[in-house]
């Protein structure tokens, strides 16, 4: 039986009539785990592919490809996946909308973020503050931190804000909170930045 090609299949070669039957089920079983598998969805792929060989490779009817990495059941990665859809954050009482409403979208492990808030009652934001709360597959393990913007108008002068999304160990998960410490306040702040949802151990 000859070895053919980079994977090593074996083929059948000529006078082996007698097992003809078996070598081509050995053939079969050689090709199975080069070839693309197709799957409805993650959880199908976790229910028939668990113990699939490394280097396996799933295709979801969405498009989503995963590859196997590991012997472990979850050992996989993601190649490609379409783009999730934006998700809203749960705004804090006593604000409004101003352009976007506030919404994430969960892209792997990094958290995007877009939209603007003003207080109701159109006065300024001003110190500490809270501005809502993400999705709970969006709370990071630890305080993640990035700037966002506000208005300049008014007397303001400053253009940043400090966002943070408080951690999962925190008093409220997922809370988004901002520091803005100018004279006079602003108007409104644009949340528009992202952060990881993972970090180092």
């Amino acid at each position: 039986m000859a070895s053919i090609g980079y994977a090593g299949l074996p083929v059948p070669g000529g006078g082996q009539a007698p097992t003809v039957p078996g070598d081509l089920a050995a053939l079969a079983a050689a090709i199975d785990p080069h070839l693309l598998q197709y799957v409805t969805n993650k959880a199908q792929r976790d229910a028939d592919f668990a113990t699939a060989p490394v280097h396996t490779t799933v295709s979801a009817a969405d498009g989503t490809l995963w590859k196997k990495t590991g012997p472990g059941a979850g050992d996989w990665v993601t190649l490609w996946e379409p783009l999730p859809p934006w998700r809203p954050i749960t705004p804090a009482a006593g604000t409004s909308t101003v352009g976007d409403a506030p919404h994430v979208r969960l892209t792997g492990q990094y958290v995007h973020v877009i939209g603007a808030l003003a207080r109701a009652d159109n006065t300024n934001w001003l110190g500490d503050l809270i501005l809502g709360t993400v999705p709970a597959d969006c709370v990071p393990p630890r305080r993640r931190r990035y700037a966002g913007s506000v208005s300049l108008g008014g007397d303001t002068t400053d253009a940043a804000v400090r966002i943070e999304i408080m951690g999962a160990a925190e008093a409220t998960p997922g809370q988004v909170l901002a520091y803005y410490q100018a004279p006079g306040g602003t108007p409104w702040i644009d949340l528009s930045g992202g952060y990881w949802k993972d970090g180092p151990a």
